[in-house]
């Protein structure tokens, strides 16, 4: 029997982009042996999904590209393709500017990425993953593309326009997954709460929550990338009311001068905001939000940044992100604002408010001190359990950390535990993270 040719596959960017790559290898698992990310032996075939967002995304892929082109060079890798964002977006510029990489894709349709790769037969399911996240979770795309305009995005003509996959798709997804021992859901578009409006004629989130809830062995869900604008209520009504559904929320927000927000195109104003948040905190009870904010954008000055800051310290949020503005040729900024704020300043102004957020995020972590939460464990390693609870999401947020106690854990293997519930007492906390106790093993 002929040794299949092995392929690895590595993924920049969002974790969007990490769902693609997780289709397109339940595909190719029919015709290569498939690596692990983090394989560092080479590969007959080396395939980069690439981000195109913004530039220091984009220079993370070129400079992924480049390494791998040199690693050829040298023998580790029989190819290397690239596919994704960054090449969709400069489907014209890149096979000339690196001409080392032996085939180039984009990011809307995967038809001929999977023909070049010798994968045939009808793909009859849009359902099929192969996980490289930790078994215990995994992202639901729900929808792709992007019907907004932001001034500053090049999303909607990387990705196209919004396309909701159809329920009955996700919920046969999450089943699976829950088959292949996933018991958290991180639900992800471009834009979650206008799921529905192109199927169904209505935001359909809510509705989408609640099937995925009763799914057996899925106990957590959790929402991301959420747009403000024409928020579906009823998302907080599942939110309060379900207990699978976590009390976290991904909305980012990206500013709160009304001047900034109608240059950014975000069609609504700091008022509406801030209305929207104080219900959000109202109508769920303990819920955290995440958000992002940019810095540096076209008509932002001193004033403008003084009204961000006094609103990071109004709303006091548990997590917050932020990125300087980066001018994106093709989007509405570029084409119609100047880039007037100099890098540096745009710089000193992304520290000044990281800076206060961090002595946000440290007072919300110590006031957790002395309560008791359920987490879930990711990893264990040198004696320590890397846990997260509900308010807590994988690779954005902090980690609680639990030692491991043998008389504890009633003499369980402690790497057995990655996956399962604990209940754990919060007994110290830093900015980012905490330290719990075991209490219980759920």
């Amino acid at each position: 029997m002929q040794q299949k040719q092995t392929l690895q596959a590595v993924t920049m960017g969002c974790s969007k982009n990490r769902v693609d790559t997780e289709h397109i290898l339940a595909r190719a698992v029919s015709c290569y042996e498939v690596l692990p990310e983090d394989w560092d032996g080479g590969a007959d075939c080396l395939l980069i999904n690439t981000c195109g967002f913004i530039g220091d995304a984009k220079e993370e892929s070129i400079q992924m590209i480049l390494q791998a082109v040199e690693r050829k060079k040298s023998g580790d890798y029989g190819q290397v393709v690239v596919f994704g964002c960054l090449s969709q977006r400069y489907s014209d510029e890149m096979p000339g500017l690196i001409p080392e990489v032996d085939a180039w894709f984009g990011a809307r349709d995967f038809s001929p990425l999977l023909e070049y790769l010798g994968i045939k037969g009808q793909d009859d399911s849009r359902t099929g993953r192969l996980l490289t996240t930790p078994g215990h979770y995994a992202y639901l795309k729900i929808s792709e593309g992007c019907d907004r305009r932001c001034a500053y995005c090049a999303i909607p003509f990387i990705r196209g326009r919004h396309v909701s996959v159809p329920m009955e798709e996700l919920v046969a997804e999450a089943e699976l997954l829950r088959d292949k021992g996933v018991r958290e859901l991180i639900v992800i578009a471009q834009d979650t709460t206008y799921y529905g409006l192109d199927l169904y004629g209505e935001r359909k989130l809510a509705e989408l929550l609640e099937r995925l809830s009763g799914i057996d062995g899925i106990e957590w869900i959790r929402i991301h990338y959420s747009y403000p604008d024409g928020f579906p209520r009823d998302v907080l009504d599942v939110m309060a009311d379900n207990p699978k559904v976590c009390r976290y929320m991904d909305i980012p927000l990206q500013h709160i001068s009304d001047k900034v927000l109608d240059m950014m195109h975000r069609h609504v104003d700091g008022a509406w905001t801030r209305a929207l948040i104080k219900e959000m905190r109202e109508r769920v009870p303990g819920v955290v939000l995440r958000t992002t904010m940019i810095v540096g954008h076209p008509g932002e000055g001193k004033k403008e940044f003084a009204e961000l800051l006094e609103f990071a310290k109004e709303a006091r949020f548990e997590r917050l992100g932020a990125f300087t503005y980066s001018e994106e040729e093709g989007t509405y900024g570029a084409g119609h604002y100047k880039d007037t704020v100099r890098p540096a300043e745009k710089q000193r102004r992304l520290d000044e408010l990281m800076t206060l957020q961090s002595g946000i995020s440290l007072e919300f972590n110590r006031s957790r001190i002395g309560t008791e939460e359920k987490v879930i464990v990711d990893s264990f390693s040198d004696g320590v359990f890397v846990c997260r609870s509900e308010f807590e999401s994988p690779e954005v947020d902090g980690e609680i950390l639990v030692k491991y106690d043998p008389a504890a854990f009633e003499g369980s293997e402690p790497y057995s535990l990655v996956g399962e519930f604990m209940k754990v007492r919060i007994t110290g906390a830093d900015e980012y993270d905490l330290i719990g106790e075991v209490m219980d093993i759920l």
